[in-house]
């Protein structure tokens, strides 16, 4: 018996040992894991448990205005209705989002990417700029949509919706790579920036700089109350040289008719110091579309319309400069000594180089005409003869005196620079000698001859001024959101025509008669109280017997209907507006392109009538 109890309290004391051991053991782990929590790991949980407390939440910039000269407000923001989720608060997020897509159209592939890419607790765009019936349907459901609310922030709100469009530009998402590469502190995945025209160009000055809130919020991400707050900062505004007043004549003279749409561009611009006082390229289209993120659906349709209304056509597009071209032609010849004011050159309709004939757009001719008459009249002959003698190098060098060739500088990006060909252009670039009869083709303004609207306007311009090639512009200033001023915008002279004075005079009284004459071109640009000089073009689009062969327009497809070109200023005594038309296939350059002019010059001198001592 005494055996058998020692051995049964030996056998106890050491199921006491080991359960001793296990528990100091256990202690062990358990005082490990307390210090790893609460020391070593202790600033990441807190932060943890901060995030699912309290939560730091952007507050967007406001962008800021631009105005066209006179104070009107051309570009602002408008609040909007934006629907967001927080994936960490979305317990079942395919069961919201299902019932969500029953009321609300928004891309769901997209918004799985993104909140893939995203951290977990941040608040992700499901779609901006929702409608009140959707703002009303969600929070009558905000139950059933945990992790998903409305915030209103500002959206980007071009007043007059297409006009200016290609000048004001419009927003887009950031892209990833540009949001990689950037290293801006600024920006963060889908914010919207300036995607073209001055949108783009000045979006550092307009961006803003976005604040931010710390607020607290319950387990359903619901925010219960702020706890700091950053305000945002307002971008700075714009103040632009543009006339809004002119700009809607200018697009009410371009707009739909009954017979068809009139596409091109329209340039008018301040002569004595560069500023752009109206432009336009149709056809258009809304910025609107663009500030709350386009569908792809109308993306694809403005990307895919064969009317390219994307496209600017005032610095983006280059036509032939048609028979506006001899204005430079004209100048050359009377700098060159080839001619004199009273020389005569005798047209029959024709011109003939070796085997080549080259027409006349009258059939009949002009008969014996000097250079007054020759521009008047805008005579082919004429300037088939003075060009063939000037030669195509003399003709490139003058071309480019009047800012032909190179960008005016307006400032807007990818802007075109036009083609003045030359001897060594052609055997550059297509490897072959320049043709006599090319020559003949380029003095009235067709051949290789390439020009913007945007350098029309700029080259009628210095002849208004007297020679003086100006640099055009678009911004008079750039004020902060109280209205300081902080930098301000002045005229720039690019170059000048330099040469005897007289030639060029010779020249304006020759454009004077071509709108005030009796057989000028462009009589249908005249004003009663103001003298208009300028000079009428039509440029052949494809090579055809002759328009003038056909009775009616309707009969030529209108893809291969002539260009109409128009450049004036006014008024003739001191001129003070420059202007330069171009209707796509519109035809003739007097019947389409001058009428267009004459509303916009009319309209300028209601606004800023003439000094009547001038």
């Amino acid at each position: 018996m005494f055996r058998y109890g020692t051995e049964t309290n030996d056998a106890i004391k050491k199921k006491i040992r080991v359960f001793a051991i296990l528990v100091i053991f256990s202690f062990l782990c358990l005082s490990m894991r307390i210090w790893y929590l609460q020391i070593l790991k202790w600033q990441y949980l807190t932060g943890l448990s901060e995030n699912n407390r309290i939560r730091m939440v952007s507050l967007p910039a406001y962008r800021g205005t631009i105005k066209d000269r006179n104070g009107e407000t051309l570009v602002s923001i408008r609040p909007s209705f934006n629907l967001y989720i927080t994936p960490e608060d979305a317990r079942d997020s395919e069961s919201s989002l299902n019932f969500l897509e029953k009321k609300i159209n928004f891309e769901r592939d997209k918004l799985k990417i993104n909140m893939k890419r995203e951290k977990s607790f941040k608040d992700i765009l499901i779609k901006a700029d929702i409608s009140r019936d959707q703002v009303a349907f969600v929070e009558e459901n905000n139950m059933r949509l945990p992790g998903i609310k409305i915030k209103a922030e500002p959206l980007r709100n071009y007043v007059y919706k297409d006009l200016m469009s290609h000048v004001l530009g419009y927003l887009g998402e950031i892209s990833k790579s540009k949001l990689e590469s950037s290293n801006n502190p600024y920006y963060s995945q889908g914010d919207f920036v300036g995607k073209n025209g001055l949108e783009n160009v000045f979006e550092s000055i307009l961006r803003g700089r976005k604040g931010h809130k710390e607020v607290e919020a319950d387990v359903s991400g619901r925010e219960l109350k702020t706890l700091r707050k950053l305000p945002s900062e307002s971008g700075n505004n714009l103040v632009l040289t543009l006339d809004v007043r002119i700009q809607e004549e200018l697009e009410k003279a371009m707009s739909s008719t009954p017979e068809e749409i009139k596409n091109g561009s329209v340039v008018a611009m301040k002569v004595q110091t560069g500023e752009i006082l109206a432009i336009t390229s149709k056809p258009s289209f809304d910025p609107n579309e663009f500030a709350a993120g386009i569908t792809p659906e109308n993306w694809k349709k403005l990307v895919n319309d064969e009317m390219h209304p994307l496209q600017n056509r005032s610095i983006h597009s280059q036509y032939p400069p048609g028979s506006t071209y001899k204005i430079a032609v004209a100048y050359a010849a009377l700098e060159e000594g080839v001619i004199d004011p009273q020389t005569t050159i005798y047209c029959p309709g024709h011109f003939r180089l070796g085997r080549g004939r080259y027409r006349c757009w009258k059939k009949r001719g002009h008969g014996a005409v000097n250079l007054h008459d020759a521009l008047v009249q805008s005579c082919d002959v004429f300037f088939y003869t003075v060009g063939h003698r000037l030669g195509i190098d003399t003709l490139a060098r003058y071309a480019k005196k009047f800012g032909f060739g190179f960008p005016t500088g307006l400032g807007l990006s990818r802007e075109k620079r036009g083609l003045v060909p030359s001897t060594q252009w052609k055997l550059k670039n297509r490897k072959q000698p320049w043709l006599l009869g090319e020559t003949i083709s380029a003095s009235i303004g067709q051949g290789y001859n390439l020009v913007t609207p945007l350098q029309q306007a700029n080259m009628i311009a210095s002849v208004a001024n007297g020679g003086m090639l100006l640099k055009p512009y678009l911004v008079k200033r750039i004020e902060e959101p109280g209205g300081k001023t902080i930098k301000e915008f002045f005229p720039e002279i690019k170059g000048k025509i330099s040469g005897n004075s007289e030639s060029l005079e010779i020249v304006r009284k020759a454009l004077r008669d071509v709108v005030n004459g009796p057989k000028g071109t462009g009589k249908r640009s005249r004003l009663k109280d103001v003298v208009v000089s300028g000079k009428t073009g039509t440029v052949q689009v494809v090579r055809m017997k002759s328009n003038d062969e056909l009775d009616k327009k309707d009969e030529i497809p209108y893809k291969y209907r002539d260009h109409a070109w128009f450049v004036a200023f006014a008024p003739y005594e001191k001129p003070e507006i420059a202007v330069a038309v171009l209707v796509e296939h519109g035809g003739h350059g007097g019947t389409a392109a001058a009428p267009i002019a004459q509303k916009i010059f009319k309209k300028y001198f209601q606004l800023y009538p003439p000094d009547p001592a001038a």
